[in-house]
């Protein structure tokens, strides 16, 4: 029996290597965005315990630049948060952008590997019927001898 080579394997390896790297650009954008979601938490805590703070300045006695300065703070920490909502944005976006190649890298390599199938199952047809002359031939070569 013949051996099966497929003439587009070198394209196949070049869609699998590129599917992978796509995987590997989906995994690193999804932990830079959980990163980004992680600090966003963080100024967030950061925020909220100023928040306390600020409510239990305001319960004891009223120390007026202790107030003004936590306030500074919590404004401060609103601006991050803005920030880094803005990054977590442009995180996120990066993500489906990554998401996207992936699809299509993956769609792309299950096109050859379609390809790659359909060839080996012409393959097959043609080895089979090549061997059934054969045995055609072989029959008939032997029944015209007797």
């Amino acid at each position: 029996m013949a051996r099966f080579i497929y003439r587009m394997q070198s394209i196949l390896d070049i869609k699998e290597k590129m599917e992978e790297q796509a995987r590997m650009d989906f995994a690193a954008a999804r932990m830079h965005l959980d990163e980004e979601e992680e600090k966003l938490q963080i100024l967030n805590d950061r925020k909220a315990a100023y928040e306390n703070k600020g409510r239990e300045l305001r319960k004891d006695s009223l120390k007026v630049r202790e107030i003004l300065e936590n306030r500074e703070a919590i404004t401060c920490m609103e601006e991050f948060i803005a920030f880094q909502m803005h990054q977590v944005e442009l995180a996120e976006a990066h993500l489906e952008d990554a998401r996207y190649k992936l699809q299509v890298a993956r769609q792309e390599s299950e096109t050859q590997e379609k390809l790659k199938e359909k060839a080996f199952d012409v393959f097959m047809r043609e080895e089979n019927a090549r061997e059934a002359k054969e045995v055609d031939e072989l029959t008939s070569y032997t029944h015209g001898r007797k």
